[in-house]
């Protein structure tokens, strides 16, 4: 059986920076740029140019967006250099916004779709637990948003996530219900829980005990693309 210790370690991180935060600041209002490029889109055999290449986005929040790492060592572009490595030819598009939550992602479905992906990476969820929202909404929105993407044929891959147990059992589970039932209702992929395997360590997280470090993400992505590489052509 896993040590349940490392998650125990990051569920009390995740509380006590929430409640951190909720003291200190009020939560910020997030604009809604445009996705960026996870990084520069090459040609890695000579053939296929970066504009016929496919798109796979990753939409979702700051552990999506790479909070408190460099641009290159985000998730989207550690993805995009495993991909390349080994030669598949998709153009990943980080369209990650630190502090999203699902009523945000949902009224961000359109420019997602404005890239064209063929694949969609949606890790969603978080940012509503943390504060407590009914889980009901977080899932009528993460319904929304799959929809939306489904309806315009793309695949969508949903990243499961968990949440501290000082919010009760009763909502935990809840909460963490939302993301199985979804895979199973719209046939998706899903990553049970996207920060698996980092989650509560020291060493593959940032100060804060929530976001992870380059090296957490590279343990991420190697996780990703255990459900993401079926999906692929080459």
């Amino acid at each position: 059986m896993p040590d349940p210790a490392p998650l125990r370690r990051f569920l009390v991180s995740l509380t006590g920076l929430w409640s951190l935060l909720v003291i200190l600041a009020p939560m910020p209002t997030v604009s809604l740029p445009p996705p960026s490029h996870a990084s520069t889109p090459s040609s890695t055999n000579g053939v296929t140019s970066s504009v016929e290449q496919p798109r796979i986005v990753a939409f979702g929040d700051s552990l999506t967006a790479g909070l408190g790492v460099g641009p290159a060592e985000s998730y989207p572009a550690q993805l995009q250099r495993r991909l390349d490595e080994l030669g598949y030819h998709y153009r990943v598009v980080n369209a990650g916004v630190s502090g999203e939550t699902t009523a945000g992602g949902a009224r961000r479905v359109a420019w997602v779709l404005k890239s064209r992906p063929v694949i969609v990476i949606l890790e969603l969820g978080a940012n509503d637990g943390l504060r407590g929202l009914n889980p009901e909404q977080t899932q009528t929105n993460l319904e929304h948003i799959i929809q939306q993407l489904q309806e315009a044929k793309v695949t969508v891959v949903l990243a499961g996530m968990k949440l501290p147990p000082n919010y009760g059992a009763e909502y935990t589970r809840a909460f963490e219900s939302i993301y199985p039932a979804l895979a199973r209702r719209y046939h998706l992929e899903l990553i049970p829980f996207f920060l698996d395997g980092v989650a509560g360590s020291i060493k593959l997280n940032q100060a804060d005990g929530i976001h992870p470090t380059a090296e957490g993400y590279r343990i991420i992505v190697g996780k990703i693309l255990e459900t993401v590489q079926p999906l692929l052509k080459k």
